[in-house]
């Protein structure tokens, strides 16, 4: 039998054989106490690359998201961000448990927030509504079937309020890799930033959070809190600077992937109003009341897909694919009934 082809995520990457050496070889100390030089260099590799004075490693996106919200408001406060966005749908009700806040969601399926629409929630504060305290943007945006922000989109609304902004910027260098703006050009209009390091970037475990120096400082407080606080991390932290220096230029394949995918789906399924221009990096997403129905079709055939919502099917692509695996889920495709 043929070898599974697993498009469910781009969580599924195995680490490379160079992040496995770098593991080995690691020099560790007790980060706890600030003592972990790899940590150190990460986290000070990501902060350049992000053009944030400082940053923190920890153990998940959920996590760093996490922190964000806790930086950026206290119980009570609303936050702006996408309906479907990962802080609000995908993080099992975190932000209420953790932060104590709400959120005012809005419509963001072309991978961006509805400027007019936030700005104008903000200034329902003086109609006795809760104040809005953070906004959320998603970079890439995972359920619009990672659309890149548009720069002039983030741009503007950044101008138009004072209101602190954090990047769920889990794939953010598939954003950078897609557009050719530098992940520094996005965080500039931020305040803070995350990305994850265990997607597309293939290593084991971690994601990064950046901002100033105060809120990093504030954020291992909370980071403690949380639970993330790691002792010996530097071991994690080895294959995240391999991530970093080797993996980033390398998601422009599963772009390319990606959209071989895309092809196939707006020409099996074009009554649904998919194009495959829609899918601007590694993510194919479409709506279709059978979709749990294609999950099953697919692992019939080997082929490992998801759903993200009733009616939403997904298909990531990430390193473990290669053109053959595609060509056998443009193949499936073409079968599903």
């Amino acid at each position: 039998m043929n070898q599974l082809v697993d498009v469910r995520s781009d969580t599924v990457t195995q680490p490379t054989d160079e992040m496995r050496e770098a593991m080995a070889r690691a020099v560790v100390g007790d980060d706890g106490f600030g003592a972990d030089p790899t940590v150190q260099a990460l986290e000070a590799r990501y902060a350049a690359l992000v053009g944030k004075p400082a940053a923190i490693f920890v153990p998940s996106g959920v996590m760093a998201n996490q922190i964000a919200m806790r930086l950026h408001t206290s119980p009570g406060d609303t936050v702006a961000a996408g309906h479907a966005s990962h802080v609000v749908a995908f993080e099992m009700g975190a932000s209420a448990k953790n932060a104590g806040i709400q959120f005012a969601t809005f419509r963001d399926d072309d991978g961006y927030l509805p400027r007019d629409a936030v700005l104008d929630r903000i200034d329902a504060e003086v109609d006795h509504q809760a104040g809005v305290r953070a906004i959320v943007v998603e970079n890439t945006n995972m359920y619009a079937g990672g659309r890149v922000y548009p720069l002039d989109e983030l741009r503007a609304l950044r101008s138009a309020t004072s209101v602190p902004m954090h990047m769920d910027g889990a794939r953010l260098f598939n954003a950078q890799v897609a557009s050719g703006v530098s992940s520094a050009t996005y965080a500039a209009e931020v305040d803070t930033v995350m990305t994850c390091l265990s997607k597309g970037l293939c290593a084991p475990v971690g994601s990064l959070l950046a901002g100033s120096v105060e809120d990093m400082e504030r954020g291992r407080v909370e980071r403690k809190r949380l639970g993330g606080s790691m002792r010996q991390a530097g071991f994690l932290a080895a294959a995240g600077l391999v991530a970093l220096d080797t993996m980033i230029e390398r998601l422009a394949d599963d772009h390319r992937r990606a959209r071989r995918i895309a092809d196939a789906v707006e020409h099996r399924f074009s009554d649904t109003g998919y194009r495959a221009t829609d899918c601007e990096t590694n993510i194919v997403a479409f709506n279709h009341p059978s979709s749990r129905h294609f999950v099953e079709q697919l692992e019939e055939r080997g082929i490992l897909a998801g759903t993200v919502a009733p009616g939403r099917f997904r298909l990531v692509v990430h390193a473990g694919i290669s053109d053959s695996d595609v060509e056998r889920v443009v193949g499936a495709i073409g079968e599903l009934v």
